[in-house]
């Protein structure tokens, strides 16, 4: 039984554990907290590939050092997080319901008023680590859109199984999913 997946990301070569989730899947998992070559070459691959923006977009957590690294890489280009839960200081909150494959319960993003205010009339490029069903995805595309800014492009730096074939999402590479004996299902 194999238990990891070999996979080049912008140039640097990972070997991904594989875990499994529900239905006898596994999925390869990518984190990219705490590596820093991964997060630097991926941003600016990503970068390479960027429609013009005036503002990046994520959802909190995973995908946050390469959001940072890209504005990095931009020389200060602002980006906004979509929190997991309402904060004090957010003020008047619009929230969007969201099932990710990775997560064992649903879950709320968050858009606090201030953060609206400054997507309003922007171009935004969404930005995720991994797409898979695309509902993380549709949740940041529902709170860019009720805050009034325009959608740029959307980006993941990995597409997992069929998310792989949209046409919608930029991304520099695929992994498959896996079945139970860690082989991937075509």
């Amino acid at each position: 039984m194999k238990n990891s997946y070999d996979i080049e990301v912008a140039g640097v070569r990972r070997s991904l554990p594989l875990f499994p989730i529900e239905g006898g899947l596994q999925i390869a998992a990518f984190i990219m907290f705490g590596d820093v070559e991964v997060t630097v070459a991926s941003a600016r691959a990503l970068l390479e590939k960027a429609p013009e923006h005036d503002v990046i977009f994520t959802a909190e957590c995973k995908s946050l050092p390469l959001v940072y690294e890209m504005a990095r890489q931009e020389n200060g280009m602002p980006y906004i997080v979509a929190r997991k839960g309402p904060k004090v200081y957010m003020g008047r909150v619009t929230r969007v319901h969201v099932r990710s494959i990775t997560t064992e319960r649903d879950q709320i993003l968050c858009l606090g008023e201030a953060d609206a205010e400054a997507l309003k009339g922007k171009r935004v490029l969404i930005v995720d680590d991994v797409i898979s069903t695309g509902e993380s995805l549709a949740a940041m595309e529902e709170l860019v859109k009720t805050a009034g800014g325009i959608i740029a492009g959307k980006m993941a730096v990995l597409a997992e199984g069929d998310a792989l074939s949209r046409g919608d999402v930029t991304v520099l590479g695929g992994i498959p999913l896996f079945d139970a004996e860690g082989e991937p299902i075509k």
